[in-house]
């Protein structure tokens, strides 16, 4: 079997790390090879769900690859075609917010730029307390973008938290099989 090579971004939901982290290391188990890449916040940011360079150093313990952490490092991810699907995961509203409108200044939105512009999947794992407010139409425009999958998602508190919306990340894996053949799993809201 030719060896698959998923680009693997993380942006700054850091409740969800430890999801994330366990679906990035079955990937791995699962034969794929990552590559992985973290938005500043995401690399820098220390938080109560840990400390950055722990949780760097994780990363890099499960992909045995420095992490990709700055714009110009993201930039030939598409042009060498480093990839052959790009997962981001957790992927908040913010992120959602600058794919939606091309902005690309931070390493995973670059990647997800580079990626699609040489016409290859992203599949995003969406984690947002706004994703059913001020995030829902970004989401409604990147639904209608070629090349962009979405891992399901729910809501995550809907009577303290109504706006949020939070993916399934143990679907990480199906729906990266399904991205590469470009099929977006169903049903997007559960």
């Amino acid at each position: 079997m030719e060896k698959i090579t998923v680009g693997y971004a993380m942006t700054g939901s850091f409740c969800t790390f430890d999801k994330s982290l366990k679906e990035m290391s079955r990937l791995c188990a699962d034969g794929y090879e990552l590559l992985p890449i973290m938005s500043e916040n995401a690399y820098m940011t220390s938080t109560r769900f840990g400390k950055a360079r722990d949780i760097v150093a994780k990363v890099e313990d499960i992909c045995q690859k420095s992490v990709i952490h700055t714009i110009s490092g993201a930039e030939p991810i598409g042009p060498k075609k480093l990839c052959d699907v790009l997962v981001v995961a957790p992927c908040t509203g913010n992120t959602l917010s600058k794919l939606a409108l091309g902005i690309t200044d931070t390493p995973v939105a670059m990647a997800v730029k580079s990626q699609l512009r040489i016409g290859a999947p992203v599949l995003l794992c969406i984690a947002s307390n706004d994703a059913l407010g001020a995030s829902a139409e970004n989401i409604g425009k990147l639904l209608n973008r070629k090349n962009v999958y979405i891992v399901p998602v729910s809501q995550d508190d809907p009577e303290n938290k109504p706006n949020s919306l939070v993916a399934d990340f143990s679907l990480i894996p199906s729906c990266v099989k399904l991205a590469i053949q470009r099929k977006q799993a169903q049903p997007i809201f559960r």
